[in-house]
């Protein structure tokens, strides 16, 4: 459905007089709009869980580095473990898979060819010994990836 902006009545208004024309548009469905709304008011009501989600995020990234994991910068919940290619991207996701992680390659032309990696998306749901066990499956994954022929 694209994007939304958030913001005052006041900003609200002034992008609907002054921002380019709406092309293609459509309401979201009511469905989709209620569950935002339904998360917003969960994150302005539940804040332990964005500060829950944040420090797995640095203990996923502290351990990862310690592994050897190749991570790009990113100080938010959404991981990129870079691979360079699309094929490695895939040989390990569905080695992640069959280890018991659900952990998605994203490949060009979503991110530049050559700097395809896998995304890790880590909520306050998570618990420790979850993020330690995808830590280790990464970096067995990574460095028996990295070894094998790219063709």
């Amino acid at each position: 459905f694209g994007a939304f902006v958030a913001g005052s009545a006041a900003l609200i208004e002034l992008l609907v007089q002054k921002a380019r024309p709406y092309i293609y548009t459509t309401a979201l469905p009511q469905p989709v709009a209620a569950a935002t709304r339904a998360a917003l008011r969960i994150a302005q009501r539940e804040p332990w869980r964005r500060q829950r989600a944040l420090e797995l995020t640095a203990r996923f990234r502290a351990a990862a580095a310690g592994a050897g994991v190749p991570l790009a910068e990113s100080s938010t919940p959404i991981q990129p473990i870079l691979f360079g290619g699309a094929r490695a991207a895939l040989r390990a996701e569905r080695a992640l898979a069959e280890a018991g992680f659900w952990v998605v390659a994203i490949r060009a032309p979503t991110v530049p060819a050559g700097q395809e990696r896998l995304r890790v998306t880590l909520s306050a749901a998570h618990h420790e010994t979850q993020v330690d066990a995808l830590v280790e499956a990464l970096a067995r994954v990574s460095a028996r990836v990295r070894r094998e022929p790219s063709a």
